[in-house]
């Protein structure tokens, strides 16, 4: 499968096709594409599977591409500002990525959820808690917020993140959630009560925007507009 991505701010990743190849998205992520591709939609991974996407507040249903004859064209928008990567996986080899941070992939590619099984993780994580886990053989794409900066991190290595910033990260890689220490860190620092631990070997890929701390900038800005 060719591929080319376009735009800066709001890219587009566009797929070219050959006769009998699929890639799948979710319910409504295609932007355009030519008249001779079929689109099917349902639910992969069944009927559980779907209930598991729905209980992350995603879509039950995954939509398909393929290619009928010749080549055949289906473009994917990001849907808010930042980039798309491509993420090329081996057969068996897999990376875990924030929930919302899937776009398209190949049909080989297998998309599930990823819950941190860890306690602080989990009742403390917020985005962090819920994630989606990409497992190849194939390419996938997925649109992160921002721009992205990515670090290799060495054995017990330990990078502390902001829970929102962490966009991707290897399987190797550990992640939990720890307090915030201190007393004025934590009425005063501005960064919440949690922070993002993640300990290496491993890559990491760390986004400059959120899209959640976005919406509540504007929300803020909005709000104190209004009041003036």
């Amino acid at each position: 499968m060719r591929y080319e991505i376009k735009g800066d701010t709001l890219p587009v990743v566009i797929t070219y096709l050959s006769g009998g190849e699929t890639v799948y998205t979710q319910s409504g992520g295609m932007a355009w594409m030519s008249g001779n591709i079929k689109m099917d939609t349902n639910m992969k991974g069944g009927l559980l599977g779907g209930l598991k996407r729905a209980f992350t507040g995603e879509s039950m249903f995954m939509t398909f591409y393929s290619c009928q004859q010749g080549e055949g064209m289906v473009a994917f928008a990001s849907s808010f500002p930042g980039e798309i990567r491509p993420v090329r996986l081996e057969a068996g080899q897999s990376i875990v990525c924030q929930k919302d941070a899937f776009l398209c992939a190949e049909e080989s590619v297998k998309l599930e959820i990823f819950i941190q099984r860890k306690l602080g993780a989990g009742f403390f994580g917020g985005e962090g808690f819920i994630l989606q886990k990409l497992t190849g053989p194939g390419l996938a794409f997925v649109e992160l917020d921002g721009k992205v900066i990515e670090y290799e991190l060495q054995p017990d290595q330990v990078l502390k993140v902001d829970t929102g910033h962490v966009a991707m990260f290897e399987p190797t890689v550990s992640l939990d959630i720890e307090m915030v220490r201190g007393f004025r860190n934590i009425f005063f620092g501005g960064e919440g009560l949690f922070l993002t631990t993640l300990r290496g070997p491993g890559k990491v890929w760390l986004q400059t925007m959120p899209l959640a701390n976005l919406v509540n900038l504007v929300a803020a800005r909005h709000s104190h507009g209004d009041k003036e």
